[in-house]
């Protein structure tokens, strides 16, 4: 009876373990290797769902390359990508062993007739800055100054609230996003007896945000510079 509970605790731990690999493989990998005399980048975007591994390598010569049948056992990672170069079509074949802060990674041809090996480490997220609150700022039209507030609040990397001074006002901010020091978002507006979407985008720094910004289809743009108001 002992020995069956022992060995029970035993699979149990080491399926947690399995699992702690699995989670911790998702996510952007970074490392570069040698080719030719020159160092070449490869970035990892990796999603794993149990022992399955999906995403994409960015830096081959076709890139973003789709990874196919990705699969995780233990402290292994394997799974193979196509990419073109000069005119051919190459299956490339990955296999990586993982730690907590690398994969040392060996690919190459499905054929065997190139290879190299690689260390790919985990990229840190760049932190997500706080841009709740109200920041104010205006823009030329047609020679005039216009002001615009912008009341905004953020939860993690997504962004909303709304735009004031537009001729529809406050007009709501949709589909608001904040990656890095980047956010963007839209807003309808109507003038002259037309609806308008004006599309955002805004370099954030920690007391403005640059800002530029115009309708959908290209036809108008403008800049402005919004600072934080206290």
């Amino acid at each position: 009876m002992r020995i069956a509970l022992r060995m029970a605790v035993v699979f149990a731990l080491l399926a947690i373990l399995h699992t702690a690999h699995a989670t911790n493989l998702g996510g952007t990998w970074k490392g570069a290797f040698d080719f030719e005399g020159g160092s070449m980048p490869l970035t990892f975007n990796l999603h794993t769902s149990g022992n399955m591994v999906t995403g994409t390598v960015e830096g081959l010569p076709t890139t973003p390359s789709e990874i196919h049948d990705g699969k995780l056992e233990g402290d292994t990672v394997t799974f193979w990508v196509n990419t073109d170069y000069q005119g051919e079509t190459y299956k490339l074949v990955y296999k990586g062993t993982i730690t907590a802060d690398q994969i040392a990674f060996t690919f190459g041809t499905d054929d065997g007739s190139w290879g190299t090996t690689m260390t790919a480490t985990r990229a840190v997220a760049p932190a997500v800055p706080v841009i709740a609150g109200v920041w104010k700022g205006s823009f030329d039209f047609e020679g005039d100054s216009v002001p615009l507030t912008f009341n905004l609040k953020n939860s993690g990397d997504t962004v909303t609230g709304d735009v004031e001074g537009l001729p529809t006002t406050p007009a709501e901010i949709h589909e608001g996003h904040v990656e890095g020091d980047s956010v963007t978002f839209w807003v309808n507006t109507d003038y002259q007896g037309q609806t308008y979407k004006l599309v955002y985008k805004g370099k954030v720094s920690a007391n403005q945000i640059g800002f530029t910004f115009g309708t959908d289809d290209g036809s108008w743009s403008t800049t402005l510079t919004a600072a934080r108001s206290m």
